[in-house]
C-alpha cells in the first residue's frame, strides 16, 4: 500500500546517484518542480553534463561515498534518488537514506524503495500522478490514456476547475489535426467559443461539447470572407461576456496569420491573450513531401515569403531580385495563383531555369501531393495538374536532396502515418511533372 503526496521541492536539495539514462529522465522533472539537484556519478550523459555546464545541477564527478546521504557540505536532502547500474551501491545509498529518515527512490529496485515515483504527466492544467501498485509500465498506460483524455477532452476539464478568461490564439498546424500542440488541444477542449479559420483542423471541433459556439471566420480566395476586424469585434465580445475565447487558425498565427493585429485589438480592449504557437506550413509542407528545406553542403538558408500579392505588384515587399540572387530554399505561401509570376520574377533576376520546384497540396492531409518540375516549367506543370490551394511553393537544390535520397516518387517515405506514401500522393501529377522536367535532376 502506498500514500500517494506531492512533494512541494521548491528550493529544497534533491541526492541523485548515478549519470545515466534514468538520471537522464528524472533530473529535468525535478528541476521543473524547483529542487536544487547535486548529482553524484564519475561519468553523466551528454544531456545531463549540458545541465551542468549551465550550472543548473550541481555535479559531484566521482563515485558515490559513504556519508554523501548526509554530507552537510553537499546538500540537506529530503529526497534521494539512487540510480546507478550497480546495485549494491544503490542498498548502500538506500539504506543510508533510510537511517537519515530520508525518502529514496531506487531505479533497479522497486520493492527496496522508501518511496515510487509515479507515471507523471499534466493536460489542461491538471497534473496527474499514477501508481499501480509499482509497476512502471501499466502506470504509464494509465497515465497516458488520462491525460490524452483531459487534452481531446474526452475527460471534461472545465468540470470543477475555475474557468479560463480571455482568448487564446491558438496555431492548429498545417491540416492533420494530430499535428496540432498538446497545449492547443487542451485549451480548445476548454474553450467556451471557438473562432476558426478556413484551414484551421476542423475536425477537431466535432470533438467539443455542444454548447460549445463555433464561429465561422474563413476567408475563402476570392470569395466569401469574414473581415478581420469583424474577427476581432466577436473575440472582444465574447471575451467581455466571461467567456474563454479560442482562435483556432491554421499553421501558425504568427506567420502570415495576422495573430499580431488580433493581440493588439484584445490588449487595446485590456482583454487577456495566451499565444499558443502552431506549425506553420511553411516547413512541415516540404517536410511532409520528404524536402528538407535546408541540407548541409546545399542549402543554409531559408527564406519565407507571402506571394499574396504577386512580384512587382506596389503592394509587396518581398524583394525578389535579392531572393534570386541567394542560394538558398525559397518557401513561397499562398502563391498558386502568381506561381507564373514569382517563377518569372526568380528568372529575370538570374535564378537558374532549371532550378527544381516542387509544389506541395494539402500537405499532411490524406488528399496530399506533389509535383516537381523546373523553375522554367513549373507554372505550366501546376496548371496541367490542376493545383489549387492550399498549396506550399518549394524553390531551391533541396528538392533534387529529396530526390538522390530516392524520397520523392521513390515510395519508401512516410511523412505521417496512415498517410499515403510520397509516390500515391504524387500519383496523379506524375506523368506532367517527368514531362515537364525530362532532362533534368527533378523527375
Amino acid at each position: 500500500m502506498t500514500y500517494l503526496l506531492g512533494l512541494r521541492l521548491e528550493g529544497r536539495d534533491v541526492l541523485v546517484v548515478g549519470g545515466g539514462r534514468v538520471a537522464q529522465r528524472r533530473v529535468p522533472v525535478l528541476l521543473d518542480a524547483g529542487a536544487r539537484v547535486t548529482l553524484v556519478a564519475p561519468e553523466i550523459t551528454a544531456a545531463l553534463e549540458d545541465l551542468a555546464a549551465a550550472g543548473r545541477i550541481t555535479w559531484q564527478r566521482r563515485p558515490y561515498r559513504p556519508g554523501d546521504v548526509h554530507d552537510g557540505e553537499l546538500g540537506d536532502f529530503w529526497l534521494v534518488h539512487a540510480a546507478t547500474d550497480a546495485p549494491d551501491v544503490n542498498a548502500t545509498v538506500a539504506a543510508e537514506a533510510e537511517t537519515r529518515r530520508i525518502w529514496c527512490v531506487r531505479a533497479d529496485d522497486r520493492h527496496a524503495s522508501t518511496a515510487w515515483t509515479p507515471a507523471s504527466g499534466t493536460a489542461a492544467g491538471v497534473t496527474v500522478g499514477v501508481l499501480a501498485d509499482g509497476d512502471p509500465r501499466r502506470a504509464a498506460g494509465l497515465r497516458d490514456a488520462i491525460t490524452d483524455g483531459l487534452a481531446d477532452g474526452t475527460l471534461d476539464a472545465r468540470r470543477g476547475r475555475e474557468p479560463l478568461r480571455g482568448v487564446a490564439l491558438v496555431g492548429g498546424g498545417p491540416g492533420d489535426p494530430g499535428l496540432i500542440t498538446v497545449r492547443g488541444r487542451q485549451l480548445l477542449s476548454q474553450a467556451d467559443v471557438v473562432v476558426v479559420d478556413r484551414l484551421a483542423p476542423a475536425a477537431l471541433l466535432d470533438e467539443l461539447p455542444g454548447d460549445v459556439e463555433i464561429v465561422d471566420a474563413a476567408k475563402i480566395p476570392y470569395g466569401r470572407s469574414m473581415t478581420q476586424e469583424e474577427i476581432n469585434r466577436v473575440l472582444i465580445d465574447r471575451a467581455r461576456a466571461g467567456r474563454f475565447v479560442v482562435r483556432l487558425k491554421g499553421g501558425d498565427s504568427f506567420v502570415f496569420g495576422r495573430g499580431a493585429e488580433e493581440i493588439a485589438a484584445c490588449v487595446a480592449a485590456g482583454v487577456p491573450v495566451t499565444v499558443v504557437p502552431g506549425v506553420t506550413s511553411a516547413l512541415a509542407g516540404p517536410a511532409a513531401a520528404g524536402i528538407p528545406a535546408t541540407h548541409r553542403g546545399v542549402a543554409q538558408d531559408v527564406h519565407i515569403v507571402s506571394a499574396h500579392v504577386a512580384p512587382g505588384d506596389e503592394r509587396s515587399t518581398v524583394d525578389w531580385a535579392a531572393l534570386a540572387r541567394s542560394h538558398g530554399t525559397i518557401v513561397a505561401l499562398m502563391g498558386v495563383e502568381r506561381i507564373d509570376r514569382i517563377a518569372r520574377a526568380l528568372l529575370d533576376g538570374g535564378r537558374a531555369p532549371d532550378t527544381p520546384v516542387a509544389v506541395v497540396q494539402d500537405a499532411t492531409l490524406p488528399t496530399q501531393r506533389t509535383i516537381t518540375a523546373t523553375l522554367g516549367t513549373v507554372h505550366q506543370a501546376a496548371t496541367d495538374a490542376g493545383v489549387r490551394p492550399p498549396a506550399v511553393v518549394v524553390i531551391g537544390e533541396v528538392v533534387n536532396v529529396a530526390r538522390d535520397l530516392d524520397i520523392l516518387h521513390g515510395g519508401r517515405y512516410v511523412a505521417f502515418p496512415g498517410l499515403p506514401t510520397a509516390q500515391s500522393a504524387a500519383a496523379t501529377a506524375a506523368t506532367t511533372s517527368d514531362t515537364a522536367s525530362r532532362g533534368n535532376r527533378v523527375p
